[in-house]
């Protein structure tokens, strides 16, 4: 039976699309089409006119010079993301939520889904490649009055150009999007404006990409074994190109397998079934609009080997202006229906028409920007709050159960979910997307079960997280070169459980707590017991064999910031249970209290591990202890002799080139009160080289190409949010945790719209009288910072210090 015959029959019979995934998936595919239909109901088309053009700081442009240093960018609804091309009609990469490949003795990677971007174009008779738009070398030769647009406020991508070849000239313009109102819908609107009449050539595909070669098992590869396989294919682990990850040989994309395609060249349309290597469906389908008229207009199919494409030849007359619309819906295993529902949702689309569609992308992105970061006095620091949150909007999604990985859904670290999911990520949203966040922390209840088993194959009880969870599953996918880490770098569970209570706190939603968060603070607090020992020597609790977050650092014992995490987790636990009134584990307290936590002689300050253990650079990781989620109370004699030791000293220039730097050491210096140094490490995030050109997209270091990396872009805006301000996620509200500071030059910075226990405010640090900054903005009074008690530093255990 056709496509279209099995649409009539669907439609005549009422039925709704298939579930294609396990009984698991159905209620992920239930919120999505709710979320799709709440945001069309309330988008009318009135509410979605633009108020003339977004400020400068949304706005991010490309010229023609800087196209050999191009940086991709990404449209994206945190479903699907596409990566941006210059031209804005190559064939671009694109991937769904957690739609991996898992073949056999490789990790899990997500999955290269056909690209729906590309248009080509030519502008002559000749049947070559050459002349065509997306063929030729982006040379001044071919190109002029060049500029591309990334609108970060409606999220658009908007390129215009004048195309030259043989001596015939067409103004081309070219608008893009993934659709943030209807979750399953692309778009791009191809217009030209011809210089000359005559005969034109288009083609319009859906594009079906080889399987990547080679492929390496790294599911069973030691560490040595994979470079002498890299190096057997002449391959190497570094960065290459302006955008080329250092990793990519090993982060190649999984591969989609086209299992049935087809089209029609009367109601211009294309579609096709696909399937992840060894995973789940997915679906594709694709329609055209053609200017009106369209003179003498030919159409065909053209479908042999990798190729699917309607190709149009039609004649244009000089000085006119021919638009023409592909609308693309897509769909996997439980998001979405299947390819006939696919193809009546872009048909619907075409009725609805490219303005309306724009309307209501920008109507969707408008009310996103309702919550915002501003900062009067320095217009490079709010452009950059604004392309943070774009990225991280545009890879997240609103009340779902999927994370999101280091850099979103494209294949840096293979797609995989990390504790930067959690602590970077999850807190940056909190305040001011709680639905985006709630999807972070919802995640991680969806995939308890899968820990609860790990936690019991290795001999514990309760949950032990993965380090690099499956998107999809939650089962561990950590290469086998890096198992150590996953089996010991266990400070990733306390992570889970502080983001859980950090959205308890913020929302005081008591049902989500006994049904999602209570089970994996609970699971975690229970692995915690059952993995720390006893030592009646010191009459304390130590964790061995762990491997720090300074990772050059394992099989060590008491690494503190594994132990202070796993102490929080513990005391969280015991809280949330007196939340839901259910009697706790007296033990998970006791091993609070008694967990060894290094300190140096006379108690001045931390030390970053247990005895005997050495630390590759003066603190190691302690500048950590400083999260704004981990929230740690210490004296103020300890909290000034940790940065004493941790922070002060370190060197700008070493911590510039690494995103995830500057965050934790700024923060330690606005609780410190070092407000010039909380300054000299917050301009790396502009200064550093991790900031790419044109679009403002955040690396992870300033060489490795490793972008858009959503943790160092998580960790800026925490910085803003929590470290300049000094607000704190508390049981007793959002509180100010010490005095707020700004950065020299900066008049104000304004929250806008944040959210926090059901209550919109706008919070701002202005400067008063004197030039000191102040807050306001907080419902209801604002208490004053309370003082940290005097404690002797050989007396203090966690719950000293630890909320």
């Amino acid at each position: 039976m056709s496509l279209d015959s099995r649409l009539r029959a669907r439609e005549g019979a009422g039925t709704g699309p298939p579930d294609r995934g396990g009984s698991g998936l159905r209620a992920l595919a239930r919120m999505a089409r709710a979320a799709a239909a709440c945001a069309l109901a309330l988008l009318p088309l009135g509410a979605a006119q633009a108020r003339g053009a977004p400020p400068s700081s949304f706005l991010f442009n490309a010229h023609l010079d800087e196209v050999p240093a191009y940086f991709p960018s990404l449209l994206g609804n945190g479903y699907i993301a596409s990566l941006t091309a210059p031209r804005g009609t190559e064939p671009t990469r694109t991937f769904l939520v957690a739609f991996m490949d898992y073949t056999p003795g490789d990790v899990s990677r997500p999955a290269l889904v056909p690209g729906w971007t590309g248009v080509d174009f030519s502008p002559g008779r000749a049947a070559t490649h050459r002349g065509w738009l997306d063929r030729v070398p982006m040379s001044r030769a071919h190109f002029s009055r060049y500029r591309q647009t990334l609108d970060v406020h409606s999220g658009t991508l908007t390129t215009r150009y004048r195309f030259l070849d043989r001596g015939r000239s067409t103004q081309v313009d070219v608008v893009s999007f993934v659709s943030e109102a209807s979750p399953h819908l692309a778009v791009t609107r191809f217009t030209i404006t011809p210089d000359f009449a005559g005969r034109v050539r288009l083609s319009f595909p859906l594009t079906i990409w080889r399987e990547h070669a080679p492929r390496f098992p790294l599911a069973r590869m030691t560490g040595p074994q994979m470079e002498q396989a890299l190096a057997a294919h002449g391959l190497a682990l570094r960065p290459s190109g302006p955008a080329r990850a250092d990793r990519a040989a090993i982060w190649y994309p999984g591969y989609t397998r086209v299992t049935g395609s087809g089209g029609d060249v009367r109601s211009l349309s294309l579609w096709l079934d696909g399937k992840a290597a060894y995973g789940l469906s997915m679906a594709m389908a694709a329609t055209i609009r053609l200017p009106r008229p369209a003179r003498a207009a030919k159409v065909t199919l053209r479908r042999d080997g990798g190729h699917l494409a309607l190709e149009v030849t039609m004649r244009v007359r000089r000085g006119r202006t021919y638009a023409f619309t592909k609308f693309v819906a897509m769909s996997r295993a439980g998001w979405g229906g299947d390819g006939a529902d696919d193809l009546a949702l872009a048909r619907a689309a075409r009725r609805s028409g490219f303005a309306r569609l724009l309307a209501r992308q920008r109507a969707a992105w408008h009310a996103l920007w309702r919550a915002d970061i501003l900062i009067d006095g320095d217009p490079k620091a709010e452009r950059l709050a604004h392309s943070a949150l774009y990225y991280l909007l545009a890879s997240t999604t609103a009340g779902s159960g999927w994370a999101t990985g280091p850099c979103g859904l494209t294949p840096c670290y293979s797609g995989h979910v990390f504790w930067d999911s959690d602590t970077w990520v999850f807190p940056a949203l909190l305040l001011l997307h709680p639905r985006h966040a709630q999807s972070l922390v919802a995640f991680r209840a969806r995939t308890l079960a899968a820990a609860q088993l790990r936690a019991r194959q290795h001999g514990f009880r309760g949950a032990m997280f993965p380090w690099e969870a499956d998107p999809q599953y939650g089962t561990d996918v950590t290469p086998y070169s890096a198992r150590v880490l996953s089996d010991s770098e266990i400070h990733v569970d306390a992570d889970i459980a502080i983001a859980q209570w950090q959205y308890y706190l913020a929302t005081l939603d008591r049902g989500w707590l006994s049904r999602e968060g209570w089970p994996v603070i609970r699971g975690v607090a229970r692995f915690y017991a059952s993995r720390a020992s006893y030592d009646p020597v010191h009459h304390r609790y130590d964790i061995a064999h762990v491997t720090s977050v300074s990772e050059s650092h394992n099989d060590i014992p008491d690494d503190t910031f594994t132990n202070v995490d796993a102490a929080r987790a513990l005391e969280i636990a015991t809280a949330a249970a007196a939340a839901l009134g259910v009697p706790p584990d007296p033990l998970w307290s006791r091993i609070a209290r008694g967990l060894y936590i290094p300190l140096a002689a006379g108690g001045g300050h931390h030390l970053p591990f247990g005895a005997g253990v050495t630390a590759h650079g003066r603190g190691g990781p302690l500048p950590l202890l400083f999260l704004p989620s981990l929230d740690l109370r210490m004296p103020r004699r300890l909290l000034e002799g940790d940065y004493d030791y941790a922070v002060r000293g370190r060197s700008v220039a070493a911590a510039a080139g690494f995103s995830m730097a500057p965050m934790p050491l700024a923060v330690a210096a606005d609780e410190a009160g070092a407000g010039a140094a909380a300054g000299r490490w917050l301009d790396l995030y502009v200064t550093g080289g991790t900031l790419k050109s044109p679009f403002n997209v955040r690396t992870e270091t300033a060489d490795n190409n490793v972008g858009p990396f959503l943790t160092g872009t998580g960790g800026y805006l925490q910085t803003l949010i929590y470290g300049l301000t000094g607000l704190r996620i508390r049981e007793t509200g959002l509180v100010p945790a010490y005095a707020p500071a700004l950065p020299r030059g900066w008049r104000s910075l304004t929250l806008r719209d944040i959210t926090f226990r059901g209550r919109l405010m706008t919070v701002r640090v202005t400067r008063g009288p004197g030039g000191a900054p102040r807050l306001s903005g907080l419902r209801g009074p604002v208490p004053a910072p309370r003082p940290s008690g005097r404690l002797s530093p050989s007396k203090i255990a966690p719950n000293d210090f630890v909320q």
